[in-house]
């Protein structure tokens, strides 16, 4: 007689983990889920830690290839490429909401028109940070081309710098410097084409001292076809760096 061999148990396999999202999980259910996506050259770190302001909000950010703990991945300098990639390896969580700082704006918002055109479930809210509306020309040098020493002074000049601790690491200079190309790069070879206004509740945010004008920021009210609302913070650029309080109060709201 032929004693059958015991078949062993097989747990359920852990899911893959996204590398385009980074975050910690809640303990509990959240209320609801909160997508960052950062500025040229930024990680993911600093918008996760926004989950601390936001009880009942699971934050994640958006990391793209070639910055954090992709940077060994090929950097996509097409931001279509870019969208097309993120959705095919991320659905969001409902109920949801959108948010991008700079740079971060853009993808965003580029991001909510081809959930649109896909017929994909939308988020509650696209929060835009800190960027002049997509549809105004852009004028300016390019600056995905410039020597290390060049582009370290612009961003220095413009956009608050490299993090002082970061800044006095070489090492670590050498490690963003290329995330920042390529993100300019992205932002070089964007051109912006018309497709109605979202059907979408726009937040726009800026900082009182950005160099960002206030103009460039109520241009945002074409994009929108529900309504569009403005938030302006004491600070530059980074205004969110001076005090998180009030503007984790709008995320929450």
């Amino acid at each position: 007689m032929i004693t059958p061999r015991p078949v062993p148990l097989l747990g359920a396999a852990p899911a893959r983990r996204n590398p385009w999202l980074n975050g910690r999980s809640l303990t509990a259910t959240p209320e609801r889920h909160l997508y960052c996506f950062p500025h040229s050259g930024g990680l993911p770190g600093e918008y996760v830690r926004w989950g601390q302001y936001l009880r009942g909000t699971q934050v994640y950010a958006v990391c793209m290839p070639g910055r954090g703990s992709r940077a060994a991945e090929p950097a996509l300098t097409d931001l279509d490429a870019v969208v097309r990639a993120l959705l095919t390896e991320t659905e969001f969580v409902a109920p949801y909401d959108l948010f991008g700082h700079s740079l971060g704006a853009l993808v965003a918002y580029e991001v909510t028109r081809e959930l649109a055109a896909r017929g994909l479930p939308l988020p509650e809210r696209l929060v835009v940070s800190a960027f002049p509306a997509p549809h105004l020309p852009r004028h300016g040098p390019q600056l995905s081309g410039l020597p290390d020493e060049e582009l370290i002074e612009l961003l220095n000049e413009r956009y608050g710098g490299i993090p002082p601790r970061t800044a006095a690491d070489p090492d670590m200079v050498a490690l963003l410097l290329p995330a920042f190309r390529a993100d300019f790069a992205l932002l070089e070879t964007y051109r912006h084409r018309e497709s109605g206004p979202l059907a979408v509740p726009l937040v726009v945010l800026g900082g009182e001292a950005d160099s960002v004008t206030p103009d460039q920021l109520d241009a945002w009210d074409r994009h929108s076809a529900v309504t569009v609302r403005r938030h302006a913070f004491s600070g530059g650029h980074f205004y969110f760096r001076d005090d998180m309080a009030p503007v984790a109060a709008v995320l929450a709201g």
